[in-house]
């Protein structure tokens, strides 16, 4: 059995590829907040992940579990996210910005860390697939905190395809931009105030002109970017391009 570890399932964007993935035959991990009631195909597992203890003690687990279980194949997919709060960087409250940092890069740092150290004598195929944005390459006034944040997994995600080059059963690894998606985070994005964040006007208009992608088949985009085996180690990828 093929599985698959995906974060932030239990809404959005992760919702969407954990019913892809499921219907792809993979056996399913969730990592998540909360419970999604329309994943009871699923093994679910409650866990802020911005709590980085708790993360550890739970990913620790989850793979012990899935050892027994003897997969062919397993991919972390590193989904979870928060735009955190928008406004200018100096008007951020201080365990704002840490809670994001902490959801946004660091709980992927730790995850992936763990991933590659635990699974290194499996003999099988393991890949991460990390979550990025098209905002780890622009400067967006108010959103100084998920700008960096994904900048920083991209550098991530190329060192790690540096560093995996000549193992002997290599993690593979890929970062990928999944467009403008019509989900949670952008209803917030649209209640931004134009003093934090002087780009709000587009995103309205983004909206109320169908421009955004629906999760669905940014999902399947996702997944065809997943089998793609001419990706080298470490890129860094957008859905647009497929």
């Amino acid at each position: 059995m093929k599985s698959i570890i995906i974060t932030g399932a239990s809404k959005g964007l992760g919702n969407a590829l954990a019913l892809n993935y499921l219907d792809k035959g993979y056996s399913v991990y969730a990592i998540s907040r909360t419970k999604a009631e329309n994943l009871s195909e699923v093994t679910q597992i409650k866990c802020d992940l911005s709590d980085l203890e708790a993360l550890k003690t739970a990913f620790f687990s989850l793979l012990n579990t899935l050892k027994a279980t003897s997969p062919t194949s397993l991919t972390l997919i590193n989904n979870a996210g928060s735009l955190g709060t928008v406004s200018h960087l100096e008007n951020i409250d201080s365990d704002n910005i840490i809670q994001t940092v902490n959801l946004n890069y660091t709980a992927p740092l730790l995850l992936n860390s763990l991933f590659i150290k635990q699974t290194e004598d499996w003999k099988i195929n393991r890949s991460i697939r990390t979550i990025s944005s098209g905002a780890a390459t622009s400067s967006i006034d108010g959103w100084s905190v998920y700008c960096s944040t994904k900048a920083a997994i991209d550098q991530m995600t190329r060192v790690m395809g540096v560093e995996q080059a000549n193992k002997s059963n290599p993690v593979h690894t890929l970062s990928i931009y999944p467009g403008v998606v019509d989900t949670q985070m952008q209803g917030e994005i649209r209640k931004s105030k134009s003093e934090d964040f002087s780009n709000i006007e587009k995103f309205k208009d983004m909206k109320v002109n169908n421009e955004l992608a629906s999760t669905e088949s940014v999902a399947q985009l996702v997944y065809k970017i997943d089998m793609d085996s001419s990706l080298d180690n470490g890129s860094v990828v957008s859905v647009r391009d497929y």
